[in-house]
């Protein structure tokens, strides 16, 4: 039996509704998070690590461009996700939280601590929100398939039937050796209709792009951990989103990135690739674990 309820609501913010997927736990709550998921996920990539978390309640919305927010019209990037995520907060009356962002929604979490520092008490960052190792001069097309690869060129492909999505996921490098029946769930509600008969990514191409676009090359991130006022505690995995290696940070890389940013203090877990790391009983295990840590200290100032 789950230790949570779940349940789901519409956000007013700019240019449309946010969709938001909110877990309550059933027994008294003991704490609460929000939760940001990557750049072609949706808040259904959280489940795994959400039944790690009993007694906490898990807040995760759909980015805009992403899920059932896909429709949200407006700019993108960073700034726009991050306000979006204080909107989130207002709805729900919640004054400051615990924020938890994998993948993009690492770096959306450290600008948001940045634009809304009031609302947030500690960041939990899971392989992201530290610059990427990007060469210079890329276009928009190209810096994307460099970070994403066939992420990216997947969100251009049609599928006849949630089978046949099903089917394309599950020999897929990351997940071959860690399918679950959970993760038909969360594939299934990333297909909308393309409106010619077929089904295709909920995530929008345009939004993702730009997106990338600004987590590589703007201001608001480098902003943002230059001037960064809260706990951060990042975990990063040694292999990425086509299950290689090194991943999304190289040792030696990451070594030079964490040496600009002394205070963050960085966990790197073995046997893990950029989807497993939430999307799996063995990755939720170690990032439920590390939620209750960062939660920790805010309970003891309750007690």
């Amino acid at each position: 039996m789950s230790a949570h309820t779940y349940r789901t609501v519409d956000v007013p913010v700019p240019g449309g509704e946010l969709h938001v997927g909110i877990w309550d736990p059933v027994d008294a709550m003991t704490g609460e998070v929000l939760l940001v998921h990557g750049v072609t996920s949706s808040h259904l990539a959280w489940p795994f690590v959400v039944e790690e978390l009993p007694g906490i309640r898990a807040i995760a919305p759909d980015l805009r461009g992403r899920g059932r927010s896909n429709e949200v019209s407006g700019p993108a990037g960073l700034a726009a996700h991050a306000d979006d995520l204080a909107a989130v907060l207002d709805q729900l009356g919640i004054d400051r939280i615990t924020v938890v962002g994998h993948s993009m929604g690492a770096f959306v979490s450290v600008v948001f601590a940045h634009r809304h520092p009031s609302r947030v008490e500690r960041l939990l960052l899971v392989d992201g929100g530290m610059p990427l190792d990007v060469p210079a001069g890329m276009d928009a097309d190209a810096v994307a398939t460099h970070v994403l690869g066939p992420t990216a060129a997947r969100l251009s492909m049609r599928f006849a039937s949630i089978d046949d999505y099903l089917e394309f996921w599950r020999p897929h490098p990351a997940f071959a050796t860690s399918w679950a029946p959970e993760l038909e769930s969360y594939f299934a509600y990333d297909l909308v209709d393309d409106g010619a008969g077929a089904l295709r990514p909920a995530t929008r191409y345009e939004t993702m792009v730009d997106d990338t676009i600004d987590m590589n090359t703007g201001s608001a991130l480098p902003d943002a951990l230059a001037e960064a006022q809260h706990p951060i505690t990042l975990l990063t995995v040694p292999r990425g989103l086509q299950d290689e290696e090194p991943g999304l940070y190289a040792p030696d890389y990451l070594d030079g990135v964490l040496a600009r940013y002394p205070s963050v203090e960085h966990t790197r877990l073995d046997d893990l690739n950029h989807y497993t790391i939430v999307m799996s009983e063995a990755g939720a295990r170690v990032v439920g674990d590390a939620v209750r840590a960062v939660l920790a200290p805010r309970a003891a100032l309750r007690d």
